[in-house]
C-alpha cells in the first residue's frame, strides 16, 4: 500500500505542483488549503505523514502539530517554512515537528526528507519505547535495559497499551476495549493481569518506571 500524506499548504500554485509530484513518485496524497480542513481529515483518517506550510489562512500550523501530538500519533511532520530565523524552526521542533525544509527547495531535497522520515517511521512502528523499557512488536519481545522480561501475550498487550499512552490515565474500561478481543478478560481480572505486569517489571529489576493505580479510574505508567 502506497504511503499516505497530508499535505496542508495554502498556495495553490504550489499545493498543486507538490501533489502532483509527489503522486509521481507513488504517494497518496490529501491536499487541503486550511488548518480546519486539515485538522478534521486527521480525525478522519490515519496518514503515514504530514507535510504543512506554518502560514495558514485560518491559523497557524504549529496548531496542527499539537493536535496531532495530542492524538498520541507518532507520524512524522515535515513543515515547509520561508521562515528562516531560528525561533521559528525551534518552536515548530518543539510544537511536535520532525523536520523542516526551507522555501524554495527542490524537489530532490524534498522526496529525501520525505523518505527518511518515512524509513524512521517504519522503524518506530516495530517498536516502542519508554525509559529503559523496549518492546519488539514483531518478535513480541521484551526488554529492561539489557535483560529480558518473558511475557505471556495478554501480558505483553497490557504493557504495550500502557507504552503508548505512558503518562496518561489507562482506564479499565480502555483495556478493556483495546484487547478484549476474544472475550478472555473481564472486568474483576483487571487488576490480576495488571498485577502480573508489574510483578514482571519488578523482578527484571526496573527502577525508572512504575504503573501506578488511579483510584477509581484505573492505572498510569510514569516514570520515578
Amino acid at each position: 500500500m502506497n504511503p499516505r500524506i497530508l499535505l496542508v499548504e495554502d498556495d495553490p500554485v504550489l499545493g498543486k505542483g507538490l501533489k502532483l509530484n509527489l503522486e509521481l513518485e507513488g504517494f497518496a496524497v490529501d491536499w487541503l488549503e486550511d488548518l480546519r480542513s486539515a485538522t478534521a481529515a486527521y480525525g478522519d483518517g490515519k496518514f503515514d505523514l504530514t507535510i504543512m506550510d506554518l502560514g495558514l489562512p485560518d491559523g497557524s500550523g504549529l496548531e496542527l502539530c499539537r493536535s496531532i501530538r495530542a492524538r498520541n500519533s507518532q507520524a512524522p511532520i515535515l513543515i515547509l517554512t520561508a521562515k528562516t530565523d531560528e525561533d521559528s524552526v525551534v518552536e515548530g521542533l518543539n510544537a511536535g515537528a520532525n523536520d523542516y525544509v526551507k522555501k524554495p527547495f527542490s524537489q530532490k531535497e524534498l522526496l529525501a526528507r520525505i523518505q527518511s522520515l518515512l524509513r524512521q517511521k517504519r522503524t518506530n512502528d516495530q517498536t516502542a519505547q519508554y525509559g529503559k523499557l523496549t518492546m519488539n512488536l514483531d518478535q513480541r519481545k521484551v526488554r529492561y535495559g539489557d535483560r529480558e522480561i518473558a511475557v505471556n501475550r495478554r501480558e505483553f498487550d497490557i504493557l504495550l497499551h500502557f507504552v503508548r499512552n505512558a503518562e496518561a490515565v489507562v482506564t479499565r474500561e480502555s483495556l478493556l476495549s483495546k484487547l478484549d478481543k476474544d472475550g478472555e478478560i473481564f472486568d474483576r481480572t483487571i487488576d490480576s493481569h495488571v498485577s502480573h505486569v508489574r510483578s514482571r517489571l519488578r523482578k527484571a529489576g526496573a527502577s525508572d518506571i512504575q504503573i501506578n493505580s488511579v483510584y477509581g479510574v484505573g492505572y498510569r505508567l510514569e516514570k520515578l
